[in-house]
C-alpha cells in the first residue's frame, strides 16, 4: 500500500504533466511532497491563477483514471539529458549530480522525470487531488534568479478527506502567527529589514517569560549560564570548520584589516570558555547554557514570519563531558525535554528520531557505533520510543531529534541533542582536560536545545494556542474593567494589589461602555476580566470573568489571588 508521501509526490508529477498538457511552452523545475501536500514549480508564458485550477484538476483526474504505472529506470547522464531535452531547469539540476552517481528516472505514460522517488505503483493509487493556491518562488530560492510559479496542492483518499484537509487549512489561516502577531500587537516585520523581528511590549513579555521559565529549569538541572561575543574572528571559524562549511550563511565584516563574522551558532564560544583554563575530569560534565543571539544569512525567499528568520536566539547549551558520561547526560536531557514539553501540552505525541552515521562523516566507524548506542540507550532509559533515520546524522556525530505535534496535528521539529567528537579535537579547537591518569584527554561535546529558536517556538505557540496563551505565559493576564469613572480609583487599587503579587494586569480606563470593554478584552484573548463597580468597592469584592468559562461570580481579592497563584 502506498504511503501518503508517495501519493503526494506522485500527485506532484501528475500535476506537472497536466500543466504541460493544458498550457504551451511549459518549463518544469521540481515538485516534492511536503508535510501537508505537495508543490510544483513552473515557468510558462501564461500567468496561472486559481481560475485555471478547474481545468488542471480535470486533467489530473483524467490522468489518475488511466491507472498508468510509475516506472523507475536508472539511466546514464547522456540518456537523462536526452530525456530532458528542452527542459532548461531540469538540465541545470542534472548538472548537480556528481559524476559516476546513478541517475534515477520515473516515467508515467508519456511523462518522464529525473527523480529519486519513491512513487505509487499505479496512478489510481493517488486518490483525489485538489489544487490550493499559486505563489511566486525564485529558482533555487535565490532572489537573483527568475521567479517561477509554484502551485500547491493536497491529496486525499476521497472527497470527504479533501474537505477535512481544507477545513484544517482554513483553521491554520485563522491561527497564522503573522496575522495574530499584528492583531494582538505582539511584533512586526519590516520589509526593509527582512528576517528581523521587532518585538512589541506584549510580544516581548512572552519572550522574556519563556526565557525566564527555561532559566529556572536549567538551574535545577545543573547548567551555568554564559554569554559569548556576537562577533568572532575568521581564525576561530576556520579552526572550528564553519568557515569552510558554512561561510555562505554568515554575515561577515572587517575591522582594522581583520575579518570577523556574526556568529551563526554558539558552540565555538562555549569551547573558548572551556579552554580559558585547564580543566580536570572532576569538573565534568560542564553544562554551559547560552541565550546567545545568532544571525544566519538565509535567502529572503525562505523567510517565513518569525518561524524562519535571520536573527534569532536559541535556548542553547553545550555539555562538555567524558565519553563514559554520554549516556547519562543524554538521558538527563531527555527527561528535561519531556518535562518542558509537558508544561506546554506537547508530551502526548512526541516523535523521537535517531539519526545515524552519514556517508560523508569524520571519525572512525567504531566511535560512531558507540555514540549511536549511547543515544539509543538514553532513549530507552527515559521510556522514549524512537525511529531510526539511517545516514541522517551530522558529519561530526549522530543526533536525536524531537518533533512535537500541535493542535492541528502538524509536526514541528524543535528539540535536538547532537554528539560531537570533532569540535573539541586537536584538529579543531583542541579542548583538553586532565584525566584520573594525570594525562590530557579530549572531551566529547553535546550540542542541545529544547525549544530551539525562541522566535520559532513562540510562532508555534501562537498558532497552537490560536493566540489564547495559557495564563502563566499571557502578556496581559488580567484586565480590570471599571463600570464607570466612579470605580476608577477602586480599579487602580485592585490593579496595584494584583501587580504586587507579580501578575501582569492593566486597567481599561476608556470611556467605552462595559459591554464594549468585555468584547475588546475577549477579542484580545485576555485570560481574566475583572469587573469592578461602586458596589464591589463597598464590600471589597471583584466580579471575575474567565476566558472560556464565562462569569465566575464575585470574589474577595485575596480569594482571587489564591486562585490565580494555584493556576500558575
Amino acid at each position: 500500500m502506498a504511503t501518503i508521501e508517495e501519493r503526494r509526490h506522485s500527485a506532484a508529477h501528475l500535476t506537472a504533466r497536466a500543466v504541460q498538457n493544458v498550457f504551451e511552452d511549459v518549463q518544469v523545475d521540481i515538485g516534492p511532497a511536503t508535510s501537508d501536500g505537495f508543490y510544483y514549480d513552473f515557468d510558462l508564458p501564461h500567468r496561472i491563477t486559481p481560475e485555471d485550477f478547474g481545468k488542471i484538476e480535470a486533467e489530473i483526474k483524467r490522468l489518475i483514471a488511466l491507472d498508468e504505472p510509475f516506472v523507475r529506470k536508472v539511466v546514464t547522464r547522456e540518456e537523462c539529458a536526452k530525456m530532458l531535452e528542452g527542459q532548461t531547469y531540469k538540465l541545470d539540476r542534472l548538472s548537480d549530480i556528481p559524476e559516476g552517481e546513478d541517475i534515477s528516472t520515473y516515467t508515467v505514460g508519456d511523462y518522464a522525470e529525473m527523480c529519486r522517488g519513491p512513487h505509487v505503483a499505479h496512478s489510481s493509487e493517488i486518490g483525489v487531488v485538489k489544487l490550493m493556491r499559486v505563489a511566486g518562488s525564485y529558482y533555487r530560492g535565490d532572489e537573483h534568479n527568475k521567479m517561477l510559479q509554484r502551485i500547491y496542492g493536497i491529496v486525499g483518499t476521497d472527497q470527504a478527506e479533501i474537505d477535512a484537509i481544507i477545513a484544517r487549512e482554513e483553521e491554520a489561516k485563522r491561527r497564522d502567527h503573522r496575522r495574530l502577531g499584528v492583531e494582538l500587537d505582539l511584533f512586526h516585520l519590516d520589509p526593509e529589514d527582512p528576517g528581523q523581528v521587532f518585538w512589541h511590549p506584549k510580544g516581548w513579555s512572552i519572550y522574556v517569560t519563556l526565557q525566564e521559565y527555561m532559566r529556572k529549569k536549567l538551574v535545577k538541572d545543573g547548567y551555568q549560564e554564559v554569554n559569548t561575543p556576537a562577533l568572532m574572528p575568521r581564525s576561530l571559524w576556520e579552526r572550528s570548520g564553519h568557515w569552510d562549511h558554512y561561510k555562505q550563511n554568515m554575515f561577515i565584516t572587517e575591522s582594522e584589516k581583520r575579518i570577523f563574522a556574526v556568529k551563526p551558532m554558539n558552540c565555538p564560544g562555549a569551547l573558548e570558555i572551556f579552554n580559558s583554563r585547564m580543566r580536570s575530569y572532576k569538573d565534568l560534565p560542564l553544562r554551559l547554557a547560552e541565550f546567545g543571539h545568532c544571525a544566519r544569512n538565509e535567502p529572503s525567499g525562505t523567510l517565513h514570519g518569525i518561524m524562519r528568520v535571520r536573527g534569532f536566539v536559541q535556548d542553547d547549551a553545550h555539555i562538555i563531558c567524558t565519553e563514559e558520561q554520554i549516556e547519562e547526560e543524554v538521558a538527563k536531557f531527555c527527561r528535561l525535554l519531556k518535562d518542558v514539553y509537558k508544561d506546554f501540552g506537547f508530551d502526548k505525541n512526541l516523535v523521537v528520531k535517531l539519526s545515524t552515521m552519514p556517508e560523508d562523516h569524520v571519525g572512525d566507524e567504531s566511535t560512531w557505533r558507540h555514540a549511536e548506542a549511547s543515544l539509543a540507550a538514553a532513549c530507552k532509559a527515559c521510556e522514549m520510543d524512537y525511529e531510526i533515520q539511517p545516514g541522517e546524522g551530522a558529519f561530526y556525530g549522530p543526533k536525536l531529534e524531537f518533533t512535537l505535534i500541535d493542535a492541528l496535528g502538524r509536526p514541528w521539529q524543535c528539540g535536538t541533542i547532537q554528539l560531537d567528537y570533532q569540535l573539541p579535537s586537536a584538529e579543531r579547537l583542541n579542548a583538553e582536560y586532565i584525566g584520573p591518569d594525570g594525562q590530557k584527554h579530549h572531551p566529547v561535546m553535546l550540542h542541545r536545545a529544547v525549544l530551539g529558536s525562541l522566535e520559532r517556538f513562540i510562532g508555534i505557540l501562537i498558532e497552537h494556542y490560536a493566540g489564547a496563551f495559557p495564563f502563566w505565559l499571557s502578556p496581559e493576564q488580567i484586565r480590570i474593567l471599571p463600570v464607570s469613572d466612579k470605580a476608577l480609583g477602586y480599579a487602580h487599587s485592585v490593579r496595584d494589589a494584583l501587580a504586587a503579587e507579580g501578575f501582569r494586569v492593566e486597567v481599561d480606563s476608556s470611556a467605552e461602555k462595559l459591554g464594549a470593554k468585555i468584547r475588546l478584552a475577549t477579542v484580545e484573548k485576555v485570560p481574566y476580566q475583572i469587573v469592578v463597580g461602586p458596589r464591589d468597592e463597598a464590600v471589597g469584592t471583584v466580579s471575575v470573568r474567565a476566558r472560556g468559562e464565562g462569569d465566575l461570580g464575585a470574589m474577595k481579592i485575596e480569594e482571587l489571588i489564591g486562585k490565580l497563584k494555584k493556576e500558575i
